[in-house]
């Protein structure tokens, strides 16, 4: 293997470029950066590599079923009101769902009135929300008419892509 010889002021300049970058994916919150110049490439990566997560994941072994414990011979007065009790409820409408990763905001402005609220009808272009990603608000329109059923996202908290954001009927 031949090593090649650099001067000690190229390599520092190259280093302090690399800081400046790292500095500024760590400024926009940005995890991957790739660049090539002449004979240079650079690949830069932070967080967990999906492909990696997934084959840990597959890895990870899935409980045994557990098995049911044998019917008492004689029914009780409390077993059937155990059998009656509601499944958990099914969610009314059809979901919203966040395109993004960012921050959901409900209104314009914090002094101003939310974009929607439970009850209200809305039309297919109608702004619901905003979504803010790496310092740009990006309106979030309705694909859809309907009515507005539920609220899920609360205001000013994360959200990620697939995330429901509302629920239209």
């Amino acid at each position: 293997m031949r090593l090649h010889r650099f001067p000690t002021a190229f390599i520092a300049v190259e280093l302090k470029e690399i800081r400046k970058i790292v500095e500024l994916m760590n400024e926009h919150g940005l995890t991957y950066f790739d660049m090539s110049k002449d004979d240079f490439h650079l690949k830069l990566k932070k967080g967990p590599d999906l492909d990696t997560i997934s084959s840990l994941m597959s890895m990870v072994p899935t409980a045994a079923p557990v098995a049911a414990a044998p019917a008492p011979a004689a029914p009780s007065a409390a077993a059937p009101a155990a059998a009656a009790a509601p499944a958990a409820p099914a969610q009314e409408g059809e979901a919203i769902s966040s395109p993004m990763v960012g921050t959901f905001y409900s209104k314009p402005s914090p002094d101003a009135a939310p974009f929607v609220a439970v009850g209200d009808a809305v039309s297919e272009g109608q702004t619901l929300c905003i979504i803010e990603a790496m310092k740009v608000m990006n309106e979030i329109k309705a694909e859809r008419s309907g009515t507005i059923v539920s609220v899920v996202a609360e205001d000013g908290t994360p959200v990620q892509f697939g995330d429901d954001l509302f629920r239209i009927k």
